[in-house]
């Protein structure tokens, strides 16, 4: 998790700045003094986090926003005297990056005026407040948002799915409203003290390369691997319009947002039963029914998510891990379920936050969490502004890039599966189809969330506009529609963990884009042959060495740099997604022939 705030840090008195033009050894002396701080900050704020999102109370609420304006105070203190040194001559290269780091590395600035960062703090604590208490109803029955996810995946009546859809997204997402409206007006105007444009054009400054040139590559790689999303939309629209017919889901137009099997329709896994056809190679088996026959509880697949890693030669988890993560959701209070990894003292303190379920999805969470935890230690070694992921997306791809390797031989190997129960490569359709509809489905969505927030931190997007905005982007991107008419004046974007924590989001597009060229460049080190879909690096040892060189990088060196030391390659690219995909792709071609595809 990323922070950055301590006891704050007084830059120097504005009329002592103009006597002398700043020198490079002030800015490095500078430097050194901004990380002694933030990782003080960082130690005792982590601890404060952690507490409040495993026990939700208004006394961990206070203590957190206390806490976030602290923080946020710091991090413009700094990201201001950083501007001051930006230009100064002779500056070691070093230097010129954490400077940068710490003008771009606040994900919501306040302003300097009197009270601002404690109005931020307290806007966004009560959002996020509001989402992990929230509630939807379900046969008119409250049910928690864990709950509804978990159901939304099993469920096939369209009735109930509409209704705990519904009923999320007023009961959550609306009364967000105009606190949201609140917080993009404090944060733009410390944005603007900065130096940029808008929250918006911050977070676009922060993979080393300018603002609308990051906009563009992300644009490339969206048009790379959309083929492949077109595809997919035509034929899971056709599933569903056999499985629950026309007056349910047209056999053209979007796709009905409650239908696909998760509550934001990103991923569309849960549906693979509804949607593949007879003869598409059914896989012959299913991972929950394997993890719940085999006596698997929480501690069991986390144990078997260490293992992974364990076989890649990276040493086993602390004990504390295991004694001061949260795995299961406490029965006796309020905490927030969605999935984290954490490093609380930057060392070794490591720890994932989760609400377990026994079922296939949770495991697959497991392995990606865990990938955080990994990359954590293994730059822990690195100054506090580089203790990250090369960019944000490097983060979120390391752990998926391991799930991936989660091939049929891979539970085989760790004993869940049959040997017998093998699919053979006649099934590889069925195989890639199941994970082209979380993978593939995923992509929009991954990229239209910050678009939207672009559109309004820029103030394209106005609050009264808000929701009419949000559903046209769903409709826009993912080719998807509401289960009913939305009411103008809500917000349905709030029902989206991300939205109300202000998580930037465009990093797990990118690691779904970046995952592939990871897995690919893995295979090719352990000297896989045969069909791309499945491969395990699996107790590779020289992967787990070529990985982890890459991972205690941290963030020392530009993105390009990390990305060159695993693939090879410096360019991020769609190319090794699609050729996963290759066969799928020619297949679905062929389904949709006749098909009025597109919406």
């Amino acid at each position: 998790m990323a922070v950055a705030s301590a006891a704050v840090f007084q830059p120097a008195p504005a009329t002592a700045r103009t006597n002398a033009a700043p020198t490079a050894a002030e800015a490095e002396r500078f430097v050194i003094e901004a990380e002694r701080q933030l990782l003080e900050y960082s130690n005792r704020a982590q601890r404060v986090a952690w507490v409040y999102e495993t026990y939700i109370t208004p006394d961990t609420e206070a203590m957190t926003a206390a806490a976030g304006a602290e923080g946020t105070e710091l991090s413009v203190r700094l990201a201001l005297e950083a501007a001051r040194f930006a230009t100064v001559p002779g500056l070691q290269q070093e230097t010129v990056r954490k400077l940068n780091m710490l003008r771009t590395g606040i994900t919501l600035p306040a302003p300097t005026t009197d009270g601002a960062a404690d109005q931020l703090a307290s806007v966004v604590t009560r959002m996020q407040s509001a989402y992990g208490a929230g509630r939807g109803t379900l046969r008119g029955q409250p049910i928690n948002g864990s709950d509804i996810e978990a159901e939304m995946g099993t469920n096939r009546n369209p009735a109930e799915l509409e209704e705990m859809w519904t009923s999320w997204h007023d009961n959550v997402g609306a009364p967000m409203h105009d606190d949201y409206a609140r917080m993009v007006e404090i944060a733009n105007r410390g944005a603007r003290e900065l130096g940029y444009a808008d929250v918006g054009a911050l977070w676009r400054s922060n993979y080393d390369m300018p603002p609308a040139e990051f906009a563009g590559l992300t644009e490339r790689l969206w048009q790379e691997v959309k083929p492949l999303y077109d595809e997919l939309h035509c034929f899971v629209r056709a599933g569903l319009n056999a499985r629950y017919g026309e007056e349910v889901q047209p056999a053209a137009g979007p796709i009905r947002a409650d239908l696909l099997g998760n509550m934001w329709a990103q991923e569309w896994g849960n549906i693979y039963d509804v949607v593949a056809p007879v003869g598409a190679g059914e896989l012959g088996y299913d991972v929950t029914d394997l993890l719940t026959s085999n006596n698997f509880d929480a501690l069991r697949m986390v144990r078997q998510g260490e293992a992974f890693y364990s076989s890649l030669g990276f040493e086993p988890l602390p004990q504390t891990f295991w004694d001061r993560s949260q795995f299961l959701k406490p029965a006796d209070r309020e905490v927030i379920c969605h999935a984290s990894a954490w490093n609380i003292d930057n060392v070794d303190d490591i720890r994932i936050k989760m609400c377990i379920k026994v079922n296939g999805d949770d495991f697959v969470t497991i392995h990606h969490e865990l990938g955080h935890n990994y990359y954590q230690r293994a730059y822990n070694r690195q100054s506090f502004l580089y203790l990250n992921g090369a960019n944000d997306g490097f983060h979120e791809a390391i752990g998926d890039t391991v799930a991936l390797s989660m091939t049929p031989d891979y539970l085989v190997q760790i004993g869940l599966l049959d040997p017998l129960n093998v699919p053979g490569p006649e099934r590889d359709v069925g195989l890639l189809l199941r994970q082209a509809l979380d993978k593939v489905a995923f992509l929009p969505f991954g990229l239209l969330i910050d678009r939207y927030r672009w559109g309004i931190f820029s103030g394209q997007i106005r609050p009264d506009g808000y929701n009419a905005a949000w559903n046209a982007l769903r409709l826009q991107y993912q080719g998807i529609m509401p289960p009913g008419d939305r009411p103008a004046n809500g917000f349905d974007a709030g029902a989206k963990y991300h939205i109300p924590a202000s998580v930037p989001y465009t990093r797990y597009f990118l690691a779904r884009i970046l995952q592939f060229q990871f897995y690919e460049a893995a295979c090719q080190q352990a000297g896989w042959t045969g069909p791309l879909h499945r491969c395990s690096f699996y107790n590779n040892r020289e992967v787990g060495t070529r990985l982890n060189a890459m991972l205690e990088m941290g963030a020392s060196r530009p993105w390009p740099d990390a990305l060159e030391a695993f693939t090879g390659s410096r360019e991020m690219s769609g190319r090794s997604m699609v050729a996963y995909f290759q066969p799928l792709l020619d297949w679905l071609r062929t389904q949709n022939e006749g098909r009025a595809c597109g919406w």
